[in-house]
């Protein structure tokens, strides 16, 4: 075990009994040390990594989300919306935040910010930087922590800040960079959108009220059991933060698709509500607003080219991407507006 925790260069020692780091092959890897804190002795868990990750089409084949949601998902983060995958421990968020970098525009530069490093970006441009010591908050001696790493990421002017987690005081660096244009995607620990919302104001994280809906998205992911007894994994809501209320002190947000566990498909209720697809992104692509409705044509077009991709066997991560990529180079992804 101590040979493990060596190879992770993060030794394990009496003083230092927990180790969380990564493995030469990528896999995760979590010692507890001495029977002092572990009364039936030392344990360790590696958690395998795969070599490629999954593409959102094999998630897609998992039933984990559908073609209209990847669709969506697609459209927002290429226009530059923040986005927070949440849900339990070992819900899939990582893996499926993973999946969503293929939607990232190709040229972008990318800055991501980790304890332990799991992300895998397929772009050319990415900066992969990992936090160094326990962790516990600056100017405990040779530690960079997350807080660190995410401020000086503001001066590297990155198109996409990719952060592994957000748990602590990072998490306001985040919403001020998410305020001064800097699209944010991480995962959080919270089963719902309430539960977000009350850890991101609350000890230790004390967001503003105020600066909550620089938040676009919240998509919540989840391990459930169906009827068979098998544990699958399933997104269960994707909503849109909208605002904050002063006098009521709510806030407002949108569930745009929803699980039904009763036929385990999904529903698409946000059709025709969507703050960010008529107000933020049809804008940006230049929809005139009497048409902002063909922002839903769009969305159904994208959702028809990631289904002929599947069918065409484009299901690999970096072959997704650069068949992505090469579908944005040749036009295909342009609206024309004389047709809509």
């Amino acid at each position: 075990m101590i040979k493990l925790a060596e190879r992770t260069r993060r030794p394990i020692t009496y003083r230092n009994p927990i180790v969380d780091a990564t493995l030469p092959d990528g896999s995760r890897i979590n010692i507890v040390y001495s029977t002092d804190i572990s009364r039936k002795g030392s344990n360790f868990t590696i958690r395998k990594a795969m070599d490629d990750p999954l593409s959102i089409l094999k998630l897609i084949e998992f039933k984990t989300c559908d073609y209209l949601m990847a669709a969506y998902i697609w459209i927002c983060i290429e226009n530059g919306m923040s986005l927070f995958m949440s849900g339990e421990t070992a819900s899939g968020k990582t893996t499926s935040l993973n999946a969503f970098t293929t939607f990232i525009p190709p040229e972008n530069k990318i800055v991501t910010i980790e304890d332990t490093p799991e992300l895998q970006v397929p772009h050319k441009n990415w900066v992969r930087e990992v936090s160094k010591g326990k962790g516990k908050g600056e100017g405990e001696g040779s530690d960079v922590t997350m807080f660190d790493l995410l401020k000086a990421a503001l001066r590297q002017r990155p198109n996409q800040i990719l952060v592994g987690e957000i748990r602590g005081v990072e998490g306001s660096v985040a919403f001020s960079a998410m305020q001064t244009g800097h699209p944010v995607l991480s995962t959080f620990h919270a089963a719902s959108v309430e539960k977000l919302i009350q850890r991101l104001v609350g000890d230790p994280i004390n967001i503003p009220k105020t600066y909550v809906d620089n938040l676009n998205i919240v998509v919540i992911q989840s391990a459930v059991k169906r009827p068979t007894g098998e544990t699958v994994r399933r997104i269960l809501s994707i909503s849109e933060l909208v605002g904050f209320n002063p006098e009521t002190q709510g806030f407002s947000f949108v569930e745009m698709f929803h699980w039904n566990p009763a036929t385990d498909l999904f529903e698409f209720p946000g059709r025709g509500s969507s703050y960010l697809l008529e107000n933020k992104i049809a804008t940006m692509l230049g929809i005139p607003e009497y048409k902002k409705a063909a922002i839903y044509q769009e969305l159904e077009k994208r959702a028809r080219i990631l289904e002929r991709l599947h069918k065409a066997g484009y299901t690999g991560f970096y072959d997704l991407f650069h068949m992505t990529t090469k579908v944005k180079k040749q036009g295909l992804l342009k609206i024309d507006l004389d047709e809509l």
